[in-house]
């Protein structure tokens, strides 16, 4: 059965990230949510940590780390704990070169793989979302009809992350009916005949982060843009590593409402008591504590099915609802300890419900 102990080397991980996330991205986090820009030379601080695509083998010119989901999520509620947006962005360079590891052709990774192995940050991202009130991964509106020995693109795409720098988009398109068996993935490059990027996006969260839209007209592709050739890859796999990522960092934000609770609750008095005294407040921060740890639970157990072999969809996708619930749910009870101080600007929990509020749409936008 999976441990409740960190590893030493996932110990070691927890503690870089955590020292990371405490200088690069938390004192950064609120003013880079004002700008909606990330703050200057970021992305190449968070790519030499040298975690997000550890897993690359050596023979590709990887660190050769085993890839392990329960890991993974460790890393990604410390990135959370920091900042959702500056996480995401994070991660980002895992949702091309994990799906090219796991289902690549020799040739493919031969070919991509360096680009997550030099000194700076890659410039490649990964399309899944699409912009329909009911998104359903197994119902792609984005259509690949075969032609010439190739594949045309059709559809929109939504909420790419770094989609405004990436030169290479890994876009995920039907090719059948419905179900996961039904979609493919295909390298697209930025310049290619009848792909349209759009201006950044403005979201009600993550306003930091960097998301475009994606247009497709008829765009043409070769065979050999196929990820995984006529194999293809297990897009039923891809999507419960996604939710694991994200429930993670549903909880790192969580967790971080948490603690500002806690401690405006030891220092706010009221009445001549800590307002943490009442059992309202109290009461109302124990259910807090109570959610995280079973929401951690839940993404530990799911990453631990796919760290056996499992697809674990099941268990991902409950995990997932239970951690978009719960995340809203904490840091909405945060904004409440605050009071009326919780609603504004100056005080990180309004921003920290808003990033809460977007993972039940962030479908896709994150790996591990």
């Amino acid at each position: 059965m999976y441990s409740f102990e960190p590893t030493e080397e996932q110990q070691s991980i927890i503690d870089t990230v955590r020292d990371f996330a405490k200088t690069e991205m938390r004192p950064k986090s609120m003013e880079a949510d004002e700008k909606s820009d990330l703050p200057a030379g970021f992305l190449q601080k968070s790519w030499e940590l040298g975690l997000a695509v550890a897993g690359i083998p050596e023979a590709y010119g990887g660190s050769g780390i085993e890839r392990s989901a329960v890991t993974g999520a460790l890393l990604a509620e410390e990135l959370g704990y920091g900042d959702v947006a500056m996480g995401i962005a994070t991660l980002a360079p895992a949702l091309v070169a994990y799906p090219v590891v796991d289902y690549g052709t020799e040739e493919q990774k031969t070919k991509y793989l360096p680009l997550f192995t030099g000194s700076g940050f890659p410039k490649a991202t990964a399309a899944v979302l699409e912009p329909t009130w009911d998104f359903d991964p197994t119902e792609l509106t984005t259509i690949a009809t075969k032609k010439d020995g190739g594949y045309v693109l059709s559809g929109k795409k939504c909420l790419v992350p770094l989609g405004s720098t990436a030169e290479l988009f890994l876009i995920y398109a039907r090719d059948g009916g419905p179900g996961y068996e039904n979609v493919r993935a295909f390298f697209v490059p930025r310049s290619a005949a009848g792909l349209t990027v759009s201006e950044k996006e403005k979201n009600m969260g993550v306003k930091a982060l960097d998301t475009v839209g994606l247009t497709l007209n008829d765009v043409k592709v070769p065979k050999e843009a196929v990820l995984g050739g006529d194999k293809g890859v297990n897009f039923e796999r891809i999507m419960s590593y996604s939710r694991v990522a994200l429930s993670s960092l549903a909880i790192g934000v969580s967790r971080a409402a948490m603690d500002h609770s806690i401690t405006y609750a030891k220092e706010r008095y009221a009445f001549g008591e800590p307002i943490g005294q009442r059992q309202a407040v109290a009461f109302m921060i124990a259910d807090m504590a109570l959610e995280i740890d079973a929401m951690r639970v839940m993404a530990w157990e799911a990453a631990w099915h796919l760290d056996k072999g499992e697809t674990a969809t099941k268990e991902t996708f409950l995990m997932k609802m239970y951690s978009d619930k719960n995340a809203l749910k904490v840091t909405d009870n945060a904004v409440q300890v605050m009071g009326g101080h919780g609603y504004i600007r100056e005080n990180p929990v309004e921003g920290w419900l808003r990033h809460a509020r977007g993972f039940t749409t962030f479908d896709g936008m994150a790996l591990v």
